[in-house]
Formats: C-alpha cells, structure tokens, sequence
C-alpha cells in the first residue's frame, strides 16, 4: 500500500468551501456539502468529479459553522413529523419503498435445484424402491407347477436350493434372469412344486 500524502485529503481535491459529509452505499454516491448549506452528490462509483446538486443552501444563513452541523435534536426543524422523523435533503426516495425481487438469481439457480430434484428421484428409484417397474398383478412365476418364494436376508441360491429340496442348477433353470451372485433380499425366486410337497410330507 503506498505512502499517506497530502493530496489524498479532501481539502486537497475538493473544491474551496466544500467538505464531505456521507455515503450512500446503495447508490454508490459521495454526498458533499458547500459553505452555503447545498448539498451535492458524486456520480456512480466515483469519489471526486462532476457532481449535481441535491438540494439549495437555505436563504436565510442563520446557521453559522460553529453551530452543530446536521444535530436535529439540537435544531428541531417545524417540518418534522410527531415521532421526531425528518427527511435529510438528500433524501429524495419516499420513506417506505417496495422491493423487488431479483428473478435472475433465481434463474441462475434453477439448474441446481432442478439436478438436485433428479439425483433425489434416482436414489428413491434405485436404492429405496428398487422394483417400482416391476408390476405387482404379473405373476412371477407362471408355470402351474412352480411356486414363488421371496429371498430373505442372508439367503443364498444354494441355501435356498438345499431348503426345498432341489438342486442349484435347476433353481438356476428355472430362473434363468437371476443372478446367483448379485441375489437381493425381496427378489422372487420360483421354485419346484412337487419337490417342496415331498418335503412338507416327509
């Protein structure tokens, strides 16, 4: 950061009789005041430059600089309102003003939203309800001489298989789309008929 010199002080840039009394953050305007109360303000964005006049010194000069400069509650105007508000002369917005909202941020924003809202839809379609394509009325098993069994936690083809009675390879004929290794609790599996009767009878 470079050296402090005097010609970074007001007294410096400005012109005579001119002092610097505030900024307006929202319009990005310096506000200056003249010896003869009129006040100015800077253009957009920039400190020192062409100015436009805010308002007109006061006719009559009652106020001289060693009076309190701005101090209302010192000098209470007439035009002041019954809970002490006084617009200040660079005031020229209305008290209460409406705002608007920023659409374009919301346009920035909605292909956020919108890849979040398919990555929620995909883990519901593929890891919490894994058979929502699989219609429910559709018989698994189709074959009068089969019966459906629905794999549990901790099942196996070769353990289901050794439970009812049959080989794995022809629980594998059977279901020739399962995977044995890749078997998932809730997937249906058809199994022989007459050989689970054999055993249920033994």
């Amino acid at each position: 950061m470079g050296r402090w010199t005097q010609y970074d002080e007001d007294s410096y840039r400005l012109p005579e009789g001119m002092e610097r009394i505030g900024y307006d953050s929202d319009s990005g305007r310096y506000i200056f005041r003249e010896r003869n109360g009129s006040t100015w303000q800077s253009e957009p964005g920039t400190e020192f430059g062409p100015m436009t006049r805010l308002s007109q010194g006061p006719s009559s000069n009652a106020h001289t600089e060693d009076d309190d400069d701005g101090d209302v509650e010192a000098h209470p105007l007439s035009g002041a309102r019954s809970d002490g508000y006084q617009r200040l002369p660079m005031d020229s917005n209305p008290i209460a003003r409406r705002q608007t909202v920023n659409t374009a941020a919301f346009r920035q924003l909605f292909p956020f939203f919108l890849i979040i809202a398919v990555v929620i839809l995909l883990v519901f379609r593929f890891i919490v309800y894994p058979n929502l394509g699989s219609s429910g009325s559709q018989d698994p098993c189709p074959n009068p001489n089969t019966l459906s069994h629905i794999v549990e936690p901790g099942e196996s083809c070769w353990v289901i298989s050794q439970a009812n009675g049959c080989s794995l390879e022809e629980l594998e004929e059977m279901n020739g789309k399962v995977d044995c290794e890749k078997l998932m609790p809730g997937q249906v599996l058809c199994l022989p008929l007459q050989v689970n009767g054999l055993e249920g009878g033994q």
